[in-house]
């Protein structure tokens, strides 16, 4: 079973083929880098981005970058069996992104080629486990996503390529997103029912604003809120500018922490007077929200709030 590592509130596409890119991803700070073998690299540079990728994953991992994976070719392509032969030589990899992903058949065969690659290296017992992520493309994938989702256990979490959607099923993006809803909650509704902890959204195209000084876009902020409030808690990014907002809106709000915190206290008193629910600012507070709280703590350490000061700040918190 691979590692639950469910902090990827941003997941930033790098250039494989770009040893600038590559370098400049080292100073980031963002949940998880994927360095692309795919979209990004033309077909005569691919051997090449192999071995960059490598390279890169074999130097030590970054301060600010969490996880770092690799987004390798389709199975189709005929192009992922090398692919996983280079990166899998590196013992930093943590994390592989499989692109058009139709069948469950998809992921057995890079789970195949992860289990026997590994097999035959010396053992390491520091060596992380591989994580797996599945990006949800076509009309095909969308029908097999129940199968998709119980096709292995390294599997952690779904992706929804939007454009190649979109290319597949002929449809026209629009700003609205009305056209991809069905598919959007489909995916998020199927990583949820599979306990899968990652649901990551399409990629915003706009990364910058028309105001000329870099800043991102409020497209981005938007597709981030409409995003969350559909069920994910990711969103794929195409530009380092694009990281901080994507982390931020996925991350808890200020308020929503300061909120639950003082639920769970509150909450954790009620329970020792033997109350099943009880009020909180007007507002009654049962099982589902007293847990929702607790998740929305849990949340929050992992991205570094300090959920220690404010249990003493509230820590008179009573029920109501």
């Amino acid at each position: 079973m691979a590692a639950r590592n469910t902090l990827r509130r941003a997941l930033l596409y790098i250039p494989g083929s770009s040893q600038r890119f590559i370098d400049k991803s080292r100073t980031l700070t963002a949940d998880c880098v994927a360095y692309d073998l795919e979209d990004s690299v033309t077909p005569h540079k691919k051997a090449e981005a192999r071995s960059l990728v490598r390279r890169a994953l074999d130097q030590p991992a970054p301060e600010g970058i969490r996880e770092r994976a690799v987004r390798i070719n389709s199975v189709d392509s005929g192009l992922a069996l090398s692919d996983l032969t280079e990166v899998l030589q590196s013992p930093n990899l943590t994390t592989v992104v499989i692109p058009k992903v139709n069948s469950p058949s998809d992921l057995t065969f890079v789970t195949d080629v992860i289990t026997h690659t590994l097999s035959q290296q010396q053992h390491n017992p520091d060596r992380p486990p591989i994580s797996l992520l599945a990006l949800i493309e076509s009309a095909k994938s969308l029908t097999n996503l129940t199968q998709i989702c119980a096709s292995t256990p390294l599997l952690q979490g779904l992706i929804f390529a939007a454009e190649d959607f979109a290319l597949d099923l002929s449809l026209t993006r629009t700003p609205s997103l009305t056209e991809f809803l069905f598919a959007r909650s489909m995916i998020a509704t199927a990583a949820r029912a599979a306990e899968l902890p990652s649901t990551i959204d399409l990629v915003c195209t706009a990364y910058r604003s028309s105001k000329g000084d870099g800043s991102p876009p409020a497209v981005l902020e938007e597709e981030c809120r409409d995003g969350r409030r559909l069920g994910f808690n990711g969103k794929q990014c195409i530009h380092p500018s694009q990281v901080e907002t994507a982390q931020r809106i996925f991350g808890p709000d200020p308020e929503e922490v300061q909120w639950a915190v003082r639920v769970c206290i509150a909450d954790d008193k009620a329970a020792q007077a033997g109350r099943g629910a009880w009020t909180l600012d007007g507002k009654m507070i049962d099982v589902p929200v007293a847990e929702k709280a607790r998740a929305v703590v849990k949340k929050a350490e992992a991205c570094g709030f300090n959920v220690r000061e404010l249990r003493e700040k509230w820590k008179g918190q009573e029920p109501e």
